[in-house]
């Protein structure tokens, strides 16, 4: 692990150009069809989701984890150097153009069904590194930031995302009141009933109760989830005028799987953990233990480092680059791609993630956020301390 006693003038952040790839990797997503175009093989559109849901799993287990920590004198300036900024933005031309260009290819080529369905998929699991992106760039101060990430969350219709997380996701995070929270015993799939329509709803009210406390109408123009909508609105209306009503189920399947990606990294990251109650009813602070995290190496570089998602939580305004590992932390067995499929899974997701979650609760149930249908059943089956 880096010295912490470094001075911050004498370090070097061995990672500085690998975090390029968070920006080259995504580019995969239109390479696939535009390959396919040059050359006629349909293997091409296969590509992003055969790197990405295959490929990068296996770099996760060839190259390990990295846990290497930046000094915390080296963080001021970590967090003020420019170029981890403009590495950000550089990605949303990125994502914007890859994500035109594939749903006029899909919308405009008659493809047998399975080949559609990959690139429908391709374009999807690319809003959700917009999502990423979102993510990191909704965390920041800066007026330009927010912008652009409320611009790259309305490509997908998720313009909600940066209210409901950072107001609304922070705030529950691993309580049974946080509907972005899974709790034991809950499959990926009845997480997403609850987690979809629950945080649009959450995002609402917040933005309704922030206008309203400024003394203005929900239905402002100030309101960041009107604005985004009305983003979304003219984007898909102007594409469905230019290329007609097969643009229709490509938007509609595009943007679902891009929320059901953020849905996975959702799932996965707090699965079954569990804040006390403090004795004032208040829950007690985030901390890094309530944060399942992972520092597998590849996979961390492609997604801005979110799998250190525990010092995320205990400290959001962190950018990417000074995010932290602790010891003895809740730890995923590989990275989040990785973990997708398995979580998709839902037998093979219990059988590997149960385990863990009674490892680090003790074997307490009340130090474990249970499905509240199933708890009774979970108690008996793991002969829980209730």
């Amino acid at each position: 692990m880096t010295s912490n006693t470094m001075p911050a003038t004498q370090y070097k952040d061995p990672k500085k150009y690998l975090w390029l790839l968070s920006v080259i990797a995504p580019f995969a997503a239109p390479l696939g069809p535009i390959m396919y175009l040059y050359t006629g093989h349909t293997q091409w559109l296969w590509v992003f989701l055969a790197f990405f849901y295959l490929g990068l799993p296996v770099l996760d287990f060839v190259f390990g984890e990295d846990k290497q920590n930046p000094p915390e004198q080296a963080v001021p300036e970590l967090e003020n150097t420019t170029y981890y900024r403009v590495i950000t933005y550089l990605l949303v031309p990125i994502i914007t153009f890859g994500f035109l260009f594939n749903v006029v290819f899909l919308a405009t080529h008659d493809l047998h069904w399975l080949h559609w369905l990959a690139v429908a998929i391709t374009t999807g699991s690319l809003l959700g590194f917009g999502l990423n992106l979102g993510h990191e760039m909704g965390h920041k101060k800066r007026k330009l930031d927010k912008a652009l990430a409320l611009f790259t969350l309305s490509l997908g219709g998720y313009g909600h995302f940066s209210i409901e997380h950072n107001r609304g996701h922070h705030r529950d995070v691993a309580t049974p009141e946080d509907p972005a929270t899974s709790r034991m015993g809950e499959h990926i799939y009845e997480f997403m009933l609850r987690e979809i329509p629950g945080a649009f709803k959450r995002a609402w009210r917040l933005e309704s109760e922030r206008l309203e406390r400024a003394g203005k109408s929900r239905w402002n123009a100030g309101n960041e989830m009107l604005q985004a909508g009305a983003m979304t609105l003219v984007l898909y209306t102007a594409l469905i005028a230019m290329f007609g009503l097969p643009m229709v189920p490509v938007l509609a399947v595009v943007a679902f799987w891009g929320a059901f990606q953020l849905t996975s990294a959702n799932y996965i990251e707090h699965y079954g953990l569990m804040r006390q109650k403090l004795p004032n009813g208040e829950y007690e602070r985030c901390a890094p233990h309530h944060s399942w995290n992972s520092n597998h190496l590849v996979s961390n570089l492609v997604v801005f480092q979110l799998q250190r998602h525990s010092d995320h939580h205990a400290n959001p305004a962190r950018s990417y680059q000074s995010l932290r590992d602790f010891p003895e932390l809740p730890s995923l067995p590989s990275g989040y791609f990785g973990m997708f499929l398995i979580a998709y899974v839902p037998p093979l997701w219990f059988a590997i993630m149960n385990p863990r979650l009674l490892e680090v609760a003790g074997k307490n149930a009340q130090k474990i956020n249970i499905h509240p249908r199933k708890r009774a059943r979970v108690i008996q089956r793991y002969s829980l301390a209730a």
